[in-house]
């Protein structure tokens, strides 16, 4: 059996196994442990299967954890004791022995990156045009000038992808007299379409190119032509009604939203969430399994769906309340997302006359298009066509992103050309390096970095979450770096608002962006962003912590859409996407990373490749707290003292204590201790001008405590 279908020979050793595992019996079956005792009791060694695999204990384990994660293998509870969980077969696992599907998601056996050649022609070319190229490198500089037609960008993570595109659109129109009304740049969110609107605009002249997301291409379309497909005005659907008419939904059923989340979620998936987050998170599932199911062209029923019977209410619910929207969403004449894609493409199917011709069409992150977004590049069937995108930072499959399309683009396309700007202009060539090695396994070309500045890249263990939240606080306080260039980011969002809760109590500002809850916060110059990696892409900082670097944490088990796990919206390797997903927040960092958790074991993701290249060690902090506590018998001393100098201060200054200073400022400054006007400053109550009157005396007051 080939190595890509290897895994099929871990299914088959559980379906051969005649009684239900647990991992470890597992592992050493595979492996062919014959000193384990169930082995030796049972006779296991006499299965066809038994030692069906020359992998470490380490490589089955990790194949293991990816069937779990693409819902393979299931953990159920042994009726004997609830408590000890085995492995078994699900459906999805024995139809995948019967017609093996998984391995054709795996980028690494679907794509061979090939080198871009740099011809004396393409040099030539440099030359002549080397005022306006100057500032490129010579892959840049292709991708900017080159005549094909058709073409692919792999641009890996900090190399200059919208500079290059936005420099292309200059090139057609300055150089080739493209008109600017041909020419249509298509990206994915409203932050990014701002931004190569910016870029354009300061340039000059180039005012007239088309710079849309998907959505809003879509929008002017159907606006524009809005009584040829429909009966009545339409509009997009807003976040409020969206509100209104679930909670219309679910008042016709005699029940409310209340009732609705504790019957859609679990105990678990409730806890540490307000009734606001649970509610944001039922809308955009309900709203998701709309969307699937049109995009599919698929009647959404009870059969659609592989549900257990603890799932049979939530079912019921959902089924009713999509039957609702779907109903009045027409009545009232409302559309989202997912129809404004359909019915453009309606318009143009039954008007073949108003597609737009564009001469160039330039498609930005093409890692993350899916089926009826390409079915819309290739309504417009432009002349040329220009995509930008990267196979390592495919991060959105839970949202329908397919990034088969960019890995089959020479397929698509067999005449055209695939250039790699693999030079990365963000981070340190120690970081580089790891990163290149964390996703080795994909087959893609390595990043270069030309920055040999120094970095500190480290591997944390900690004793517990608790203490972990203090490593990223000191640090952060410690740190020269400016606020807004310190990411902490994070895999689930509960980490993040228990973290922020510290953050507040210590009076660190702070933002979250946080994609489960749509927010995207732009950080002030004092500010350190906390973020979920979903939320981040895109973005870069001097220093960045990774924490909860956990085995459960990376990759991520865990799930807060319980219908969504039941139907088959996901046609993607989650395993492969959640290794990505390590990989595009460690690249987030320019300078120092700090990876941090605080289980025996950290994540499977570093491997002992990349162990080599990180700084590990276990932090004593909290030995450090000790020993500050026994040479400072206590800060209630630090606060007396702190006291009897504020007495002095008030007489001397004829004015209450309080003005001088809040009890609460005393008690933080005996909590931090703090070495520095710079850590004085996050505390409450010290402002600029306290600082300057009285930051001084303060800090000696505490380096002689």
């Amino acid at each position: 059996m080939s190595e890509e279908l290897d895994y099929i020979d871990v299914l088959r050793s559980i379906q051969e196994i005649p009684f239900n595992v647990g991992k470890k019996l597992l592992i050493d079956f595979i492996t062919g442990n014959d000193d384990n005792k169930s082995i030796k009791k049972n006779r296991l060694y006499s299965y066809s299967s038994f030692g069906c695999l020359a992998y470490t204990s380490a490589e089955v384990d990790g194949l293991i954890n990816s069937l779990i994660l693409n819902n393979m293998i299931g953990y159920v509870s042994l009726k004997a004791n609830k408590f000890w969980k085995v492995l078994e077969l699900t459906k999805k696992g024995k139809d995948e022995i019967l017609t093996p599907t998984l391995n054709k998601k795996k980028i690494s056996f679907n794509f061979t990156q090939k080198n871009t050649e740099i011809t004396d022609q393409d040099k030539t070319m440099f030359k002549h045009l080397n005022n306006y190229l100057k500032d490129y490198n010579d892959y840049q500089k292709k991708a900017i000038i080159t005549k094909q037609d058709r073409i692919l960008c792999i641009a890996g993570a900090g190399s200059g992808k919208t500079t290059v595109l936005t420099k292309r659109i200059e090139f057609l129109v300055r150089y080739q007299s493209v008109n600017p009304n041909k020419i249509l740049a298509i990206t994915f969110t409203k932050k990014a379409r701002q931004e190569m609107l910016k870029r354009l605009l300061s340039v000059g002249g180039l005012e007239f190119v088309k710079v849309e997301t998907f959505n809003s291409f879509c929008e002017k379309i159907l606006r524009r032509y809005n009584d040829l497909i429909y009966d009545k005005r339409v509009n997009v659907i807003s976040y409020r009604e969206k509100i209104i008419l679930i909670r219309k939904a679910l008042s016709s059923m005699n029940s409310s939203m209340e009732s609705a989340i504790s019957i859609y979620f679990t105990d678990s998936q409730r806890r540490l969430k307000s009734k606001e987050e649970l509610a944001n998170i039922f809308l955009n599932d309900i709203f998701f399994l709309r969307d699937f199911f049109k995009f599919k062209n698929m009647a959404m029923n009870r059969e659609s769906f592989n549900i257990n019977l603890e799932h049979e209410r939530s079912l019921d619910i959902v089924l009713n309340v999509c039957k609702y929207i779907e109903e009045h969403m027409n009545k009232l004449g409302l559309r989202d997302f997912a129809d404004q894609l359909i019915d453009a493409l309606r318009v143009f199917k039954e008007n073949p006359n108003l597609i737009p011709e564009f001469e160039h069409v330039l498609v930005d992150e093409y890692q993350d298009v899916n089926e009826t977004q390409m079915k819309l590049i290739e309504v417009l069937n432009p002349k040329n066509i220009f995509c930008v995108g990267d196979p390592r930072q495919s991060i959105f499959g839970w949202r329908g992103s397919d990034v088969r399309h960019i890995l089959k683009f020479e397929e698509k396309y067999p005449a055209c050309e695939i250039i790699n700007l693999a030079k990365n202009y963000r981070s340190t060539k120690k970081i580089v390096k790891l990163i290149n090695t964390s996703i080795r396994n994909m087959g893609l070309c390595d990043l270069e970095s030309e920055f040999d500045s120094e970095t500190d890249i480290k591997l944390i263990k900690l004793d517990s979450e608790k203490v972990e939240f203090e490593f990223v606080i000191q640090k952060i306080l410690e740190n020269k770096i400016p606020r807004n260039e310190i990411f902490v980011l994070a895999r689930t969002n509960r980490q993040l608002k228990e973290l922020s809760k510290v953050m507040k109590a210590r009076y660190i500002k702070h933002v979250i962006r946080s994609d489960e809850l749509r927010r995207s916060v732009i950080a002030e110059t004092d500010e350190v962003t906390l973020a979920t990696i979903h939320a981040i892409k895109g973005m870069e900082a001097e220093c960045v912590f990774v924490i909860g670097c956990n085995p459960n944490k990376f990759p991520c088990k865990a799930s807060d859409h319980p219908i969504l796990d039941m139907v088959d919206a996901y046609d993607y390797d989650k395993h492969e996407e959640e290794r990505r997903l390590f990989y595009v927040a460690m690249s987030r960092a320019k300078t120092n990373l700090y990876l941090t958790h605080t289980s025996k074991s950290h994540t499977y993701f570093i491997t002992d490749e990349m162990l080599k290249l990180l700084t590990t060690s276990e932090s004593n902090l909290k030995a450090k707290t000790k020993s500050k506590l026994k040479s400072n018998p206590g800060s209630s001393d630090i606060v007396s003292i702190l006291k009897s100098w504020r007495r002095e201060k008030s007489e001397a200054l004829s004015v209450p204590p309080y003005i001088i200073m809040h009890d609460k400022t005393l008690l933080e400054i005996s909590s931090v201790m703090p070495t520095s006007t710079i850590e004085l400053q996050n505390i409450h109550g010290m402002g600029p001008t306290k600082i300057m009157k009285f930051g001084k005396e303060i800090l000696e007051i505490i380096s002689e405590k």
